[in-house]
């Protein structure tokens, strides 16, 4: 099972999961702990290869698929028995949320997609072949760095940025292949997320200088009815480091009011 640390305030208290990105871990949402445990039971969970969740089971699977992934989160939940959440995600994250709206919609109550990654624009495509063609040539913490200074170029993007390299450093090469091969096939899955609207009450929050993914993200919520935008000035694509005190009273807001 997946390594997952727990702040409960009572039983009867709503829960929220947390979920970070590819080669980030739970210790990203060292921003957002304190003042979530205030309201609701807190879930963080490291997904697989990430954090504390480095198993020996996972050297074994070869396929990392994000129908598999989500089921893993979704294990905690029932082994917590916790049999509905609202979630949080960030960058990658979001798009296990997504896949576990698609496939258990009753187990969530609301989704946060922060920097959520709903399609890969050209740059970002063609960043990805490249990665392809380079990642059994390259060591993969330059990758990594390519991919972070990409999406996060800016002197403000800094904190950020070396937050998630750093964490990246921890993951071993095999793992980071695994799952920039599953980056590298989401395209489908994402066209498929931007087509149908979840019916489930999601907040995106993005930064204006979100170039990647804000773009899309604006397209989504014209046509989905479920779906509200807050635009965070002055902010990248990991809202929650970039601007913590915003990012948790937009969420903190939402979370109440659903």
């Amino acid at each position: 099972m997946l390594h997952y640390t727990t702040y409960i305030l009572n039983q009867q208290t709503p829960w929220v999961t947390f979920v970070h990105g590819a080669g980030g871990s739970s210790a990203i949402w060292y921003k957002q702990i304190r003042e979530f445990k205030k309201y609701f039971n807190v879930l963080l969970i490291d997904l697989r290869g990430h954090g504390k969740s480095k198993s020996p089971i996972y050297e074994k699977i070869k396929s990392y698929s994000f129908d598999v992934i989500s089921d893993e989160v979704v294990d905690v939940l029932e082994h917590l028995k916790i049999k509905t959440s609202h979630f949080v995600g960030i960058s990658l994250g979001t798009i296990v949320i997504r896949e576990i709206a698609e496939r258990y919609p009753e187990k969530i109550k609301s989704m946060i997609m922060g920097g959520a990654v709903m399609k890969l624009n050209l740059r970002g495509q063609l960043l990805m072949r490249l990665g392809v063609l380079l990642k059994s040539v390259l060591p993969y913490i330059l990758l990594y760095k390519l991919f972070a200074f990409t999406i996060m170029p800016r002197k403000t993007h800094k904190e950020s940025r070396n937050l998630f390299i750093n964490e990246a450093k921890k993951l071993y090469q095999k793992e980071f292949k695994r799952w920039f091969t599953l980056v590298a096939e989401v395209n489908p899955l994402l066209a498929l997320f931007r087509f149908k609207d979840s019916g489930i009450k999601t907040l995106y929050i993005m930064g204006d200088e979100d170039h990647m993914f804000l773009p899309s993200v604006r397209k989504i919520v014209q046509n989905h009815l479920s779906s509200k935008l807050v635009v965070i000035p002055n902010c990248g694509h990991v809202v929650n480091i970039e601007q913590p005190l915003e990012f948790n009273k937009k969420v903190l807001k939402f979370l109440k009011q659903n």
